[in-house]
């Protein structure tokens, strides 16, 4: 049995229908469509694909970002992990824990197995898929950046064959090109060469372009159309020639979008209440505001007092949502106001001292879709942005097919995640599964009913602080527990 993962980065669920997406409706119809499908907290591409590859959370696995401040070393260290380069050598210098759980790869070749990768996001998020891909000899090949690429000998292949790497496009423009090259990249080479046990097959798109023209934009429909066309190759082959061989297909995404209406400074409010604040560590900087559609604050001096102070600052202003801070007790952080991060399990050690969502609401946007949001960028408003705890942001895309999957044309209402589509692979592989994995087997859709009739049980926890109140909302199945919601209001 093999598996084929196929990612579309910022899928909205709501956007697959047979006019935009015709082949992933195919595969619906083909295989079991998980309704009440969810990413992790924060909803950001490099917690969510760390997420993907762990079967656990930011707070076990440490990507606690796309961005981080570091403070395992003095002086305090900025993190971007876009940057394949770095991660690589963050990961040398930790002796190997740049996660701090073990990966897919890692437990494949530990058993022998192989994983491959061929990705169109950032350098980054490619190297997140497999970043040891260079120790085990695994294929990790990028659309756009060579130094995501392993080994070298797997990309002169593909080069020869498919074509020269594509350069990245410019912000503005959709990425057409990249998607094309490394759909062909692994049905003409990586397939039929190397028969990896796993393959991770993501299309970088139509995140980028949603962000640059709006999640319901023309131009975002039609970046969604053609990585669709590109799947329906894959489907084609799968179909045809694949499926009868025990050849399994998931498809997912890291998160949706929401709508980004009104523009914010977090770093001019902070001012203006007596703090110093910059976007990294700094003698003069007594608070880090880490950029990013999800809040990260890291104080210089991180006392109760300061986090309370910190957190009294950021509700009293409009754009402020849900709050977490490092926790006091089972429910409540350590400031007034704030819930505990362990509640929607950020709670590493590199963490931030307060991490917020901004403020969403339930607003209808100029395409007609729901989810809009305060934001803090340089961008217009109207774009899609993600990152926080509105349920179109965590809500994720969620389908699987193949002879492991009876209910062909199915639809599943039971909660799943991002983290289960791990331990799924590795209790069909017959392959121990690490006690680090907090997803679960996705039973229900193995037709494994003693196992698949598990409670589903909901709470919601709720935090107060003068005219602001948060809620945060869960759902249990099992052992498992998926975050659902978070709203404030005030």
């Amino acid at each position: 049995m093999r598996f084929v993962i196929v990612s579309f980065d910022g899928l909205r669920p709501d956007l697959i229908s047979p006019e935009l997406t015709p082949n992933l409706c195919r595969l619906q119809s083909l295989g079991i469509t998980l309704s009440k499908h969810r990413t992790i907290y924060p909803s950001e591409t490099r917690s969510a694909f760390p997420s993907l590859v762990t079967g656990t959370t930011a707070g076990s696995h440490g990507m606690v970002g796309n961005k981080y401040v570091d403070r395992s070393v003095t002086p305090p260290r900025f993190i971007e992990t876009s940057d394949a380069a770095l991660l690589r050598q963050l990961d040398v210098e930790s002796g190997g824990r740049l996660m701090s759980v073990p990966t897919l790869g890692e437990i494949l070749a530990r058993a022998g197995r192989k994983l491959a990768v061929l990705a169109t996001n950032t350098a980054g998020t490619t190297r997140f898929f497999n970043h040891k891909a260079e120790d085990f000899g695994h294929v990790r090949l990028s659309g756009h950046f060579r130094q995501a690429c392993t080994p070298d000998n797997v990309l002169a292949e593909a080069e020869a064959l498919v074509g020269p790497l594509p350069p990245e496009p410019p912000d503005l423009e959709s990425d057409m090109e990249g998607q094309d090259w490394i759909t062909s990249a692994f049905l003409e080479l990586v397939w039929r060469r190397h028969r990896p046990d796993v393959t991770i097959l993501s299309y970088g798109e139509p995140d980028s372009t949603s962000h640059f023209h709006g999640t319901g934009s023309e131009i975002t429909r039609r970046i969604i159309t053609h990585c669709d066309q590109q799947f329906g190759r894959v489907l084609d082959w799968w179909e045809t020639e694949r499926r009868a061989e025990g050849v399994q297909i998931i498809v997912a995404s890291d998160h949706g979008h929401i709508t980004g209406h009104t523009r914010v400074s977090v770093i001019d409010s902070l001012r203006d209440a007596g703090f110093r604040p910059g976007i990294a560590p700094a003698a003069e900087v007594d608070v880090v505001v880490v950029p990013g559609q999800v809040g990260a604050l890291y104080l210089a001096n991180p006392t109760d007092e300061e986090v309370a102070r910190l957190v009294t600052t950021i509700t009293e202003q409009p754009w402020c949502g849900s709050v977490f801070t490092r926790a006091r007790n089972e429910i409540d952080g350590i400031a007034p106001g704030s819930l505990g991060n362990h509640l929607v399990f950020a709670d590493h050690a590199r963490a931030p001292d307060v991490s917020f969502s901004f403020r969403p609401d339930d607003n209808v946007d100029p395409f007609g879709l729901v989810g809009g949001t305060f934001y803090d960028n340089d961008c217009r408003a109207g774009l899609g942005v993600h990152g926080g705890l509105h349920a179109k942001e965590l809500a994720a895309v969620g389908i699987v097919a193949g002879s492991a999957f009876p209910a062909a044309g199915s639809i599943s209402t039971a909660p799943s995640g991002i983290c289960d589509f791990v331990p799924t692979i590795l209790h069909l592989l017959e392959l121990g599964r690490p006690n680090t994995m907090s997803g679960r087997v996705l039973h229900e859709l193995l037709w494994d009913p003693e196992r698949a009739n598990a409670e589903i049980r909901r709470e919601s926890f709720d935090s107060r602080l003068g005219n602001f109140r948060q809620t945060l909302q869960r759902v249990h199945i099992g052992g498992a527990t998926y975050v659902e919601s978070g709203t404030a209001d005030g």
